[in-house]
């Protein structure tokens, strides 16, 4: 496994093209779905959308934001600054993990053998996390990502809600590689089909062209 890490700012144009026609962590649940099963829709048009970026070199573009995307840019900061607090560690940049035909960006770095993933979450997403004692399970395949891509021994999950009582604003919970062993070579072997579903897209456009 080659990986190359890039130093760069997230959510600049060289980072939007590093990512470009590669499947990202963030997305692996698309192609986690009906796993040991066909793709589903989802999967589907992920393919599509990575082999569209292969073929015209541009990131797919939705220009999708609503509040609660806009409050997760806005409170990460904040976030990030009461974890190292708390924790009495500093986060560095996450850049981009390229791993050819696909790659991660995480949220931050932690020394040599952590990373971080941070979600700003409404009231009840957060109190629903605070009960159930542990990550929010719809981002399981996106720490599995995380410590595949990275190569790191373990990864900090984050909530983070400015409406709870200060003691109780910031959740974490820490997944090691051992926690999900499993998964990662679950994730390894869907992957791999995924990627042979987005090169017979990239094929059957270019045949119909």
């Amino acid at each position: 496994m080659n990986r190359l890490w890039h130093d760069i700012e997230q959510n600049t144009e060289v980072w939007q093209a590093l990512r470009t026609g590669k499947a990202t962590a963030s997305n692996f649940a698309c192609f986690m779905a009906n796993e040991g099963k066909a793709f589903g829709d989802p999967a589907k048009r992920y393919a599509l959308q990575i082999a569209l970026e292969q073929l015209t070199g541009r990131k797919a573009e939705y220009g999708f934001k609503n509040a609660e995307t806009e409050r997760g840019h806005e409170q990460e900061p904040v976030a990030r600054m009461l974890y190292e607090d708390e924790r009495f560690v500093e986060v560095t940049n996450g850049g981009f993990f390229d791993l050819g035909d696909y790659g991660d960006s995480p949220d931050g770095l932690i020394g040599t053998d952590g990373v971080i993933e941070i979600k700003s979450v409404i009231a009840p997403v957060h109190y629903d996390t605070l009960r159930r004692g542990s990550f929010d399970p719809s981002y399981r395949w996106q720490l599995v990502g995380h410590l595949d891509c990275t190569g790191r021994d373990w990864v900090d999950f984050v909530s983070y809600c400015s409406d709870f009582p200060e003691p109780g604003q910031l959740i974490v919970y820490r997944q090691d590689r051992d926690d999900f062993k499993d998964e990662l070579k679950r994730l390894e072997e869907r992957r791999s089909q995924f990627l042979d579903l987005v090169k017979a897209t990239h094929q059957s456009i270019v045949e119909a062209l």
